[in-house]
């Protein structure tokens, strides 16, 4: 297996496992991997009429999974998630946060909410 496609299979697993802990903790998935013209968006999930952006990081440890989260890669996320708060029924007035759900080597999730402020 090519070192892209591990790659690629692990951010997967990660999802599936920051996935589970939202919907353990009440929320709803409205997209996975949603593709807007600027990037991608990991999760996008609900709870109480609040969209929640989620963007997965996996690593060998939280701290280092936490540091792969880049200026340009934030401002990026903004973008998408604007363009998808424009589906929404509420546009951007759409109660909404950013989350960032870091995975470390064995699987456990960190879950940092509200993480990226505008």
């Amino acid at each position: 297996m090519t070192r892209a496609k591990r790659n690629y299979h692990a951010g997967l697993a990660a999802e599936d496992c920051v996935l589970r802990e939202y919907m353990n903790a009440g929320y709803q998935l409205l997209a996975r991997r949603w593709r807007g013209q600027r990037g991608e968006l990991d999760l996008v999930m609900s709870r109480d009429a609040e969209v929640v952006f989620i963007e997965v990081k996996k690593s060998r440890s939280f701290d280092a999974a936490a540091a792969r989260i880049g200026s340009g890669q934030i401002e990026r996320l903004f973008m998408t998630a604007a363009q998808y708060l424009g589906t929404c029924a509420q546009g951007q007035l759409t109660p909404s946060r950013f989350d960032v759900a870091v995975v470390d080597a064995t699987g456990q999730v960190a879950r940092l909410e509200n993480a990226l402020c505008a």
